[in-house]
């Protein structure tokens, strides 16, 4: 019966094992995809997420300038009319 203990706790012991080193060349292998994609995305200009949401910032303040002007301009014209000048 001690024999058959002594095999369980081998097969066991290169069970662990196994898994071990199963689980290292999963983190290689995902190292390794991680790394291709980010050339591959480096070398088709992608741009970063902090980059993107500055962009959007700048784009969301210059809509909204926009719209002041717009609103500006338009109360302009109306004063001007009102006038008696000549509005376009």
């Amino acid at each position: 019966m001690q024999s058959r203990s002594k095999f369980l706790d081998d097969m066991s012991q290169l069970m662990t094992n196994a898994m071990g080193v199963a689980q290292g060349a999963r983190t290689e292998a995902e190292t390794a995809v991680k790394s291709m994609a980010d050339r591959w995305m480096a070398g088709h200009d992608f741009v970063t997420r902090e980059e993107f949401d500055a962009v959007r910032l700048m784009a969301q303040k210059a809509r909204a300038e926009n719209e002041a002007l717009t609103l500006r301009i338009t109360a302009l014209e109306e004063a001007l009319a009102q006038k008696g000048g000549k509005a376009k």
